[in-house]
């Protein structure tokens, strides 16, 4: 459950801060594993369930390394597989995501960022721009899996904006920038705050909530693993659906009850 203090922050600014919600240890095995997938796709968009971006705007900036993690900008549909899944099923995400919206929630998006170094930012945008639902809000949740810092390119919010429509998008004008950039074009974005994180904070936020990120400047990996959700029953008007998104029902109070119940009975025999 979220409380009053954060219940408050959410109303008036359309995003939670939680620092220190996840043991470094979280964030290292995923990690570890998008490394994995990266190398078994070999460069392929398509690797088996996943979804594989290669980062685009680093061809006439660096030599981007030798490893294929080096070269992909994100990974998605993954909140299926091993620490993903158990991540956003754990009770203490489930019951931020059952506060903010109802007791069913669906997760239909998952993503890891790798933003490595010399890599663009992503202009201002909302999420919901991409999500073409029958209803709305939507909620994010991004873990930082290294620090998000300023130089590191983290995030940057303009609090208040979940309040705004979704705005006029347009594609994102800078000469090689990836593939579904766009910006939002006709607000004052003079109010706007970075988000600075440690590893293993947690920001959780609205989908009309107006976000950016800037470029990579530093010489190090900046990592983050993001969800989102949505009330269950939320329908996707997009045709054809949108290839990234892949809905996947979480358990409801009732069975994260009986599972917690299960491991009480399972301690005391």
């Amino acid at each position: 459950m979220i409380d009053a203090a954060q219940q408050k922050q959410w109303d008036e600014d359309g995003y939670i801060l939680i620092p220190g919600f996840a043991e470094p240890d979280v964030g290292r095995a995923m990690l570890e594993r998008v490394v994995e997938i990266s190398r078994e796709a070999g460069g392929q968009i398509i690797h088996e369930s996943y979804f594989v971006m290669p980062e685009q705007n680093l061809a006439n900036t660096v030599d981007a390394g030798p490893e294929a993690e080096h070269r992909v900008s994100k990974i998605f549909r993954l909140h299926r597989d091993g620490p993903f899944q158990t991540f956003i099923e754990s009770p203490r995400i489930l019951d931020i995501g059952r506060s903010l919206l109802g007791p069913r929630i669906d997760c239909f998006l998952s993503q890891f960022i790798f933003k490595n170094p010399a890599a663009w930012g992503q202009p201002w945008h909302q999420d919901s721009f991409y999500f073409p639902f029958d209803r709305a809000p939507q909620v994010g949740f991004w873990l930082a899996v290294t620090e998000a810092t300023l130089d590191n390119g983290c995030l940057w919010v303009l609090p208040g904006s979940h309040r705004e429509p979704i705005h006029e998008h347009g594609p994102d004008r800078r000469p090689g920038a990836n593939i579904g950039y766009v910006e939002i074009v006709d607000c004052d974005f003079s109010e706007e705050r970075a988000v600075t994180m440690a590893a293993g904070d947690l920001l959780v936020f609205h989908s009309h909530l107006m976000h950016r990120s800037k470029d990579n400047r530093s010489d190090s990996l900046r990592a983050a693993m993001v969800y989102h959700m949505a009330e269950h029953g939320t329908k996707d008007r997009a045709n054809p659906p949108t290839p990234v998104n892949d809905w996947m029902c979480l358990p409801d109070a009732a069975a994260v009850g009986a599972a917690r119940g299960s491991e009480v009975s399972n301690e005391e025999a």
